[in-house]
Parts: C-alpha cells; structure tokens; sequence
C-alpha cells in the first residue's frame, strides 16, 4: 500500500488489479465533492490509470454519493490516498507532473505523456494555489480549452479529456 491507505480495498471491500501501465497517473488535490471523486474512480477503472487522492479530503470515503458515482468499480480501480502532495509525489519519484490550470498557455494536447507521468488537477472549489504550482517537482501547466467567460470544467470530466488524450497517444493500446 502507497502511503496510508488502499482506497479501492477500504472503499469497496476488494482487491485491485494491477494498473495499465501505459497511462499517466490521476491526482487529485485535496478533492471536495464525493460524486466527482466517483466518477474518477470509475474512469480509473475502464481506463486502467492510477488515481491518487491527497488528504485533506472533503468527505469521508464511506460516503454514499463516491459509491454510488463510482457504481461497482471500486474493485476493478487502482486509487491510493495520500497525507500530502509531498508524500504524493514521493512516491512517484521519477515522473513528471503537469498541473492542469485554467491559467496557462500550453493546451493538453501538446504535450507527449509518458506513463509515469502526473496529471495533478486541484479540488472543485478552487484553482490549485500559487505556492503549489511553483513546487519544484510541477513540470508545467496545461489547460483544457474553453469558451471565455466560463469558469472551469468538472473536475472528473477535466480529467477524463486528459487521460483520454495520454491513451490516444498510444492507440488506445488494451481498450475495445
């Protein structure tokens, strides 16, 4: 187990399969909303990505709305919680990390990801903060494009354009 705690087990009482290794990691900074958190448990599961959560988080992972969003994938997902985004991407030694903001200039899809990269997307309620996109270990900044005057994405959905891209680079290589 990474960190503190095997999430996919304590969530839905089972076991994980091993990870597609072809993907880049999913990170979620101190996510807040349960059914947000669903989703990406289940977009960890048909995609084969690693997500990782770093506490604190906004619910408790028993929470009725992350179960019910992730419906029975709990099982089939690989997602690690971790105490920090230190510890976080401690133990993800060598990867790039590429913070996905609403404030930047490089679009997703220009980037060539590789599989031990990390995509780090900030909680719902918030862009990540200043102090940690100049943390030494974020690689770049990338952004989803979208109409002006729009605030931000869903962050499950965010995530789900940028895994999707990582598996498009490489021919959707084990999907259907």
């Amino acid at each position: 187990m990474s960190d503190r705690v095997d999430a996919a087990a304590k969530i839905a009482g089972g076991t994980t399969v091993p990870p597609m290794s072809r993907l880049p990691h999913l990170m979620f900074f101190q996510p807040r909303l349960p059914g947000n958190t669903g989703s990406a448990v289940r977009l960890a599961a048909v995609t084969g990505a690693r997500l990782h959560l770093i506490e604190p988080l906004g619910f408790d992972l028993d929470e009725p709305k992350l179960r019910r969003a992730g419906l029975d994938y709990h099982d089939l997902a690989t997602v690690k919680v971790h105490p920090s985004l230190d510890a976080a991407l401690d133990a993800l030694p060598d990867g790039r990390v590429f913070a996905f903001v609403t404030r930047a200039t490089t679009v997703y899809t220009e980037v060539t990801y590789r599989p031990d990269d990390v995509l780090l997307f900030g909680p719902e309620t918030s862009d990540l903060s200043d102090d940690l996109l100049t943390h030494p270990r974020i690689s770049g900044r990338v952004t989803i494009p979208m109409l002006p005057q729009r605030r931000s994405l869903n962050l499950a959905n965010a995530a789900s354009i940028a895994i999707y891209e990582a598996w498009r680079q490489v021919g959707f290589v084990d999907g259907r």
